[in-house]
């Protein structure tokens, strides 16, 4: 098996910094994590408090703490150093190679979908933000590493798109759209919602919008591990 992760993000119009952090770390005994942040509000400040949040979280990660355990400890620290003032939203989607599992801890009201086939479920069970109170606690979900497994996670920015137009995404509906049109690798899947949002909001994007798709593919070609990036400079 291999596991293809893609990521797709934009700022919101008019905004030089996006409050969306997004880091992938490699676990000690093997596999990788992905940690997706959105700090509350948007600009400078909301950057500021996810890169903390995101450093916070894959330093403890490498260290080998547990994905729930991290979570808890970071919530701590944000709340102790703004007082309970700022909140900070987060998804982390490990691969777990010990378990041959992937495990998802979620500090995010929106939810994580999960496709396998032709079908798409979703993890919406009640969820609070980062930093709001004392032990705050990730909702945690793990699922076998099966081929065809799909996994999308996202910031609320793309849950945002279209309202101020009246016309407000629909993420679910999207996902079956594409997903129906064959079997799209996570670039396309991660691209389509991105454009979909962007196209909702008139090319003004009315939030940061990051969106991560984790796939698992049965074939596997030779033994490296590859990431690419790009980054659009105006």
């Amino acid at each position: 098996m291999e596991v293809q992760i893609a990521v797709a993000k934009i700022n919101k119009y008019a905004s030089s910094e996006s409050g969306d952090t997004l880091e992938v770390v490699e676990r000690p005994k093997g596999g990788v994590s992905v940690v997706l942040a959105d700090g509350q509000t948007s600009g400078r400040g909301a950057k500021a408090v996810s890169m903390m949040v995101v450093r916070k979280v894959i330093g403890l990660l490498a260290e080998g703490v547990r994905d729930g355990a991290d979570a808890r400890a970071v919530s701590d620290a944000l709340y102790t150093d703004k007082n309970g003032k700022v909140s900070c939203t987060m998804n982390i989607a490990s691969i777990d190679l010990e378990s041959n599992t992937v495990v998802l801890s979620r500090n995010n009201p929106v939810p994580i979908f999960i496709c396998h086939a032709d079908r798409v479920d979703w993890l919406d069970t009640a969820s609070s933000s980062l930093g709001i109170r004392r032990d705050i606690r990730p909702v945690i979900t793990e699922l076998e590493l099966t081929p065809g497994l799909t996994i999308v996670m996202y910031t609320d920015g793309l849950t945002h798109a279209g309202k101020r137009h009246g016309h407000p995404m629909d993420v679910y509906n999207k996902i079956r759209a594409v997903l129906e049109e064959g079997d799209p690798s996570p670039n396309e899947l991660s691209d389509a919602l991105l454009a979909h949002a962007v196209s909702l909001d008139k090319g003004r994007p009315a939030d940061d919008i990051s969106v991560v798709v984790l796939k698992v593919r049965s074939g596997v070609g030779d033994a490296v591990r590859r990431m690419s990036v790009r980054l659009p400079i105006r």
